[in-house]
């Protein structure tokens, strides 16, 4: 197994490894095991395959030794409280984490059976296969036309003008754009509306050809129309991507998700089909949240 900035780290206290209950608000029967995860976090066909994962900032762990498979063209989503390590989880998956000096990630992150965080690794190869939306649209100060174009010049995907004009046209048809812009494709993409702009973001990163797509909160910003708009993007594009989506809204995972993953205080509590976590979870700390006793 694989290890990451493999700077000493300091003895870890032998009574961290035990079962220990959850405090403050939480229900005095739930109890959390360091590196367990009750329900279903492996799939038969792992596009991510994810062990033993830490993520310390500094001293401090934020992630706390967990495995978990990814499917490949599944739509996974991560929720739980504020602070409890999922949009931490999910930039690893593309070395977002890379631009915190003292974040530190150990463990063995797999990509397609390669290892994402390889000293030899192209970080940039990488980001082109694993696209990232954020939770504020964040449009360059370009037109429509070289905001999606960015990504397939600096790649070097499209040899002639007609085959980059192909490249914008095909993914700003499948981020449900290309009626609302193909009339104004030299406008600037810092007047779109808030939902245009994360949906201009979307078709920015699909035109890459990414092979999966990770969404750190993409609605949170949006009206509900917008919202309803992204969702349906989302569904539609699960056809050909891998998508790990980040949301408060349970709603939203309840709506869009294959699978879901609760996060608690850097652990991975339970992954399990969308419906039985919402309907029957196999954890009380997940009952308690999706329940509304905290959160």
């Amino acid at each position: 197994m694989n290890s990451m900035n493999t700077a000493a780290m300091p003895a870890q206290n032998v009574s961290e490894k035990v079962a220990k209950p959850v405090i403050d608000e939480k229900p005095e029967t739930a109890v959390i095991t360091e590196g367990s995860t009750v329900g279903q976090p492996f799939a038969d066909d792992p596009k991510f395959k994810l062990r033993n994962v830490e993520v310390f900032y500094g001293e401090n762990p934020a992630i706390k030794n967990i495995s978990l498979d990814i499917g490949r063209n599944e739509v996974i989503a991560f929720i739980g409280p504020s602070g409890c390590g999922k949009s931490t989880f999910l930039r690893c998956l593309n070395r977002m984490n890379d631009s915190i000096d003292i974040c530190r990630v150990k463990g063995s992150l797999m990509l397609d059976d390669q290892d994402i965080y390889d000293p030899k690794r192209d970080v940039v190869e990488l980001r082109a296969r694993v696209g990232m939306v954020f939770q504020k649209p964040n449009p360059f100060p370009k037109s429509i036309y070289d905001n999606v174009a960015y990504g397939p010049r600096i790649h070097g995907l499209a040899n002639r003008k007609s085959d980059l004009d192909d490249i914008v046209e095909n993914s700003l048809r499948k981020a449900g754009l290309w009626d609302e812009v193909k009339d104004r494709l030299d406008a600037t993409a810092t007047g779109m509306s808030g939902g245009q702009q994360q949906r201009l973001c979307i078709a920015r990163a699909i035109a890459v050809s990414p092979e999966v797509i990770l969404m750190d909160e993409p609605c949170s910003a949006l009206d509900p129309i917008a919202t309803a708009k992204v969702e349906e993007l989302i569904a539609e594009m699960s056809e050909s991507y891998t998508i790990v989506i980040v949301t408060h809204s349970m709603q939203q995972a309840a709506r869009v998700s294959d699978r879901t993953a609760y996060f608690h205080l850097g652990h991975l509590v339970e992954v399990n089909d969308t419906d039985k976590v919402f309907t029957a979870p196999d954890h009380q700390l997940t009952e308690s949240y999706i329940t509304g006793r905290f959160g």
